[in-house]
This record gives structure tokens, C-alpha cells and sequence, in this order.
């Protein structure tokens, strides 16, 4: 015995055709509902077919010039108002993050970045869009990186040394270029080298030192082994104004970058010039579709203000 085949198409039911049907149903005809829409009769009654066909259903009885709906046409009346609603709430919120009325942007920074370019940063932006609101967490290179490709922040500002050993592969991403940070010797200030204009790293071959967060303390060994020796690190934090003042206490001497220096005042200490220079490229990251977000392309453009790239 054969079974027919039944073939079930997907329904496509249009917004515009549901405002119509909306209207028609709350006025009573096809003329009423199209001077409420703009329209003429004979567009209604188009668009009432076409939504007829989709659904594979008739919704309205006619009478002569009343009209009444069927039970599928109750239903979908029914429904219509939620889903107009909910279209129309979502255009709204939409077109008020298009125009920066509103947004957020998840920002993760480094922390002497988190002290230095992010407050002039965000408080530009709220001026100029009090509507964005901006989150912030800090992480260091490269984990700040992973971050934003994992889904997990919007921009990362991060940093890179030049001539490092391992360099940071940033082409899959936005580079907005913020600063080039350089590094500074940091000695206390009764130090035989506190009154120099520069110092050679090799010079403080002998002295115990105090090193930064893990990404600057590799950077430190890197650079000192280049000069020919390796240091003695006696302490390490990821805190730098704790840096700051084991070496204003004379327990050492450190290497700083300069940005994080100027975060914090450094008492007991004082900062010499590092010859031959070493450097840092300091960059706000994001990604490519990101980028196109206004309320992400305004936070880069007010970092870079702040950066004094603007």
C-alpha cells in the first residue's frame, strides 16, 4: 500500500505582515486598518494574503465589509502583540547602543596601565557618553590577550618588549598603537648611582635586585643575561609600589617601566636613564568585528587620547 509523502515547509511570518493583521483586527476592516498603518485598502488586503499563504491558513472570515477572525487568526493576534513588542524593545536598545546612549565594553588592563592611562580614559568617555558603562579587570600579557580572543573581554590593553626572545603574535587582532614605554633604573637614593644621568644595566651587575610581575621579571633575566651576567633576585611581587619601597628601604635595586613608575610615588628611591634603552610598545587590542562596536571604537579612541595619540 502507498503513503502519500507529507511535506512540511518552514513558515516565514513577517513583522510587517503581523502589524497589519493587528490593525485589522482592532479596527475591523481593511480601509480603517490602512488609513491607522498609512496605507492604502489595497496594500492591506495584499499583505493579509501574503500572510495568509505563509501561515497556510486563513485568518479572516469577510462578510461584505465585516470581518472576523478565525481561530488562527485569534492566535496569531495573540501572540502578535508580545512579538511586536519585543521587536520593536530590541530595535530600541539597539539604536540606543548605535548611537552611544548606551553599550558596555568589558576592558581588562595591566595594572601601571590600570592606574595611569585608564582613569583619564574613562572618565572622557562618560563625559562625552554617560551612557556606556565600562567594566574593568586586570591581567597581565598574555593572559589579558587570551581574554579577549576567549570571548571574555571586548578591549585588552597590553604590552610588548622590543627584541624580546619570544614576541607577541598580535596579527589575527585590532592594534591600536597607545605609547612606547621605556625602561628606568630604580636606585635608592643614598645609591653611589642615584645622581647619574644613565646607567649600563651591567653596572648594577653585583647588586641584589628586586623584580616586578613574572612578564617583567622574564624581561629582567633577558636583559641582564644579554649584559653578560644573572641577577640576584632577592624579592619579587607583582605589586609596584611594593617594588618601590623595598628599594627606597635599600634592599635592592630594581627596573621599572617608566609608566609604572609614574603611578606611584617613590619615596627613598630615585630613577636613573637605562643605556643602552629598553623599551616596551604599549597597545590597545581588540577584535576585528569588535572594532566596528561604537561604544569599542570609542574607548580606543579615548585611550589613545589619553596616550596622547588621539
Amino acid at each position: 500500500m502507498l503513503h502519500p509523502r507529507l511535506t512540511y515547509a518552514r513558515r516565514v511570518i513577517e513583522a510587517r505582515h503581523l502589524r497589519v493583521l493587528r490593525a485589522v483586527a482592532t479596527t475591523g476592516s481593511f480601509s480603517a486598518a490602512g488609513r491607522e498603518l498609512g496605507c492604502t485598502q489595497p496594500a492591506v488586503s495584499q499583505q493579509m494574503k501574503a500572510l495568509e499563504a505563509s501561515v497556510g491558513t486563513p485568518l479572516l472570515i469577510r462578510n461584505g465589509r465585516e470581518m472576523r477572525l478565525t481561530q488562527a487568526g485569534e492566535a496569531l493576534v495573540r501572540h502578535a502583540s508580545g512579538i511586536l513588542a519585543g521587536l520593536t524593545a530590541a530595535e530600541e536598545e539597539v539604536a540606543a547602543i548605535a548611537g552611544l546612549r548606551a553599550g558596555r565594553v568589558r576592558l581588562v588592563s595591566f595594572p601601571s596601565g590600570s592606574s595611569t592611562l585608564v582613569p583619564t580614559a574613562l572618565a572622557a568617555l562618560r563625559a562625552a557618553h554617560p551612557g556606556t558603562r565600562v567594566s574593568l579587570e586586570e591581567a597581565e600579557p598574555p593572559r589579558s590577550v587570551e581574554l579577549l580572543r576567549e570571548g571574555d573581554c571586548d578591549v585588552a590593553l597590553a604590552f610588548r618588549y622590543e627584541g624580546a626572545a619570544v614576541a607577541e603574535e598580535w596579527d589575527d587582532l585590532v592594534v591600536r598603537p597607545l605609547l612606547t614605554d621605556r625602561l628606568v633604573a630604580l636606585v635608592p637614593e643614598r645609591h653611589r648611582l642615584a645622581r647619574a644621568e644613565h646607567v649600563a644595566i651591567g653596572e648594577l651587575a653585583r647588586e641584589p635586585w628586586i623584580a616586578g610581575c613574572p612578564r617583567c621579571r622574564g624581561q629582567l633575566v633577558e636583559v641582564c643575561e644579554g649584559a653578560g651576567f644573572t641577577p640576584r633576585i632577592d624579592f619579587a611581587t607583582d605589586d609596584y609600589p611594593a617594588v618601590v619601597g623595598l628599594v627606597g628601604a635599600g634592599l635592592g635595586v630594581a627596573v621599572l617601566p617608566q609608566l609604572a613608575v609614574e603611578s606611584v610615588r617613590p619615596r627613598g628611591a630615585r630613577t636613573v636613564r637605562l643605556e643602552p634603552a629598553v623599551r616596551r610598545e604599549i597597545v590597545a587590542l581588540t577584535l576585528p568585528d569588535l572594532a566596528q562596536v561604537p561604544a569599542v571604537s570609542a574607548t580606543l579612541e579615548q585611550l589613545a587620547r589619553a596616550a596622547g595619540r588621539g
